[in-house]
């Protein structure tokens, strides 16, 4: 590849995002206004495909009229719904533990609009308090079905995050949603989020990642372990 002159001075976040939007613009988005179905869509995405947990969730719908069902469903025939995406013994179980703990505190209405009108952090508390959530998906209920001040960090943002020098090495990824939420304005979590979610599956991989596509390669600290000067 062509040689480019770095800078060894890191960009800003907002930089980043504007640089990856430049590349690809974001399509238009709103929040769905159902954190219950945003738990379970997190819960099915883990350690699979959008396309594989999308897939679950639809079979989830077909075969359930509601979460009653979904709680009261056998378990063997949950995990025989949701087998498309993955791991099917190990999500219907927490599945059924989450719904159980969400209808506990909801009621039968499965009511979750307090969600909206809790402070931010108390909102955080309350479900990272659910069995199997944690700052990541938390953090995911609140921005894309409320549309709140949160930043999910997944592996994607945590590993391009690293790599860009806005977060040290040693940061894990629960340490780093309030490092780097600390770094943007909060009406950029979601463009942040999904920026450097979509580069790290197209470009910034986590094995032989493609430097000599980046449009953040003049200042990407760790380009250095991956391109020859």
């Amino acid at each position: 590849m062509a040689r480019r002159r770095r800078s060894a001075q890191p960009l800003r976040p907002t930089a980043i995002v504007k640089r990856l939007v430049r590349e690809a613009p974001l399509t238009p988005w709103r929040p769905s206004g159902d954190p219950v179905t945003e738990l379970v869509l997190t819960l099915l995405s883990q350690n699979t495909s959008d396309t594989n947990s999308g897939r679950a969730f639809q079979q989830l719908l077909l075969r359930y009229r509601d979460w009653d069902a979904v709680l009261a469903a056998p378990l063997s025939e949950l995990e025989e719904t949701i087998r498309p995406g993955g791991l099917a013994q190990t999500k219907a179980p927490r599945m059924q533990a989450l719904l159980a703990q969400l209808r506990e505190r909801l009621g039968p209405e499965w009511d979750a609009s307090r969600l909206a009108e809790m402070p931010i952090g108390e909102a955080k508390s309350w479900l990272t308090s659910l069995p199997g959530v944690g700052p990541k998906t938390a953090a995911c209920v609140l921005l894309f079905s409320l549309g709140r001040a949160a930043l999910p960090v997944d592996t994607h943002v945590h590993r391009v995050a690293q790599r860009l020098g806005l977060i040290g090495a040693k940061v894990g990824a629960v340490a780093a949603h309030d490092l780097l939420e600390a770094q943007l304005p909060s009406e950029r979590y979601y463009d942040f989020h999904v920026t450097l979610i979509r580069h790290g599956r197209r470009v910034c991989h986590k094995q032989r990642p493609r430097c000599d596509e980046c449009v953040l390669l003049d200042r990407c600290p760790g380009a250095d372990a991956f391109v020859d000067e």
